[in-house]
């Protein structure tokens, strides 16, 4: 018989409370997100949805210079607190700017997978064409609260 995807999210010690790993850290990078200006923070709940992620973080960049900016304070807080960035990648296309960092002309959207989240960083343009918020409409939504 198959198993449920919640029953799966059981099993794998993953629970529907606060006190799950990762939880407060997806707190404390949206108000680290907000401090430093991110605009319109957002955390959605992906547990029951998905076996991927569970959370999805996404905030709105001014511009090339203000995304490097969050990157390297995401970068900061993650090695503090001990998280592996699983993976950086940059969706090419509606461009920032002309920025060159790491090697890499930054477009619209930024992705850094921390395994247990999953933060997208966008330019309003491409926040306003992907819509993740209506795409994850069913997500619950815990930041802001």
């Amino acid at each position: 018989m198959e198993e449920s995807l919640q029953e799966t999210r059981n099993k794998n010690h993953v629970q529907d409370s606060p006190g799950i790993p990762g939880y407060e850290d997806v707190l404390c990078i949206c108000k680290l997100l907000e401090e430093h200006k991110g605009g319109n923070v957002a955390a959605l709940d992906l547990r029951k949805l998905n076996l991927w992620t569970d959370f999805f973080i996404i905030a709105t960049v001014s511009s090339g210079t203000h995304l490097q900016g969050l990157l390297r304070h995401i970068k900061d807080y993650a090695d503090a607190q001990g998280l592996n960035v699983l993976r950086r990648t940059q969706r090419e296309g509606t461009a920032v700017n002309n920025t060159q960092a790491n090697g890499s002309s930054h477009g619209g959207w930024s992705l850094i997978d921390l395994g247990t989240a999953v933060i997208h960083l966008m330019t309003a343009q491409s926040r306003e064409f992907y819509e993740l918020e209506v795409l994850w409409s069913s997500a619950g939504r815990i930041y802001p609260a």
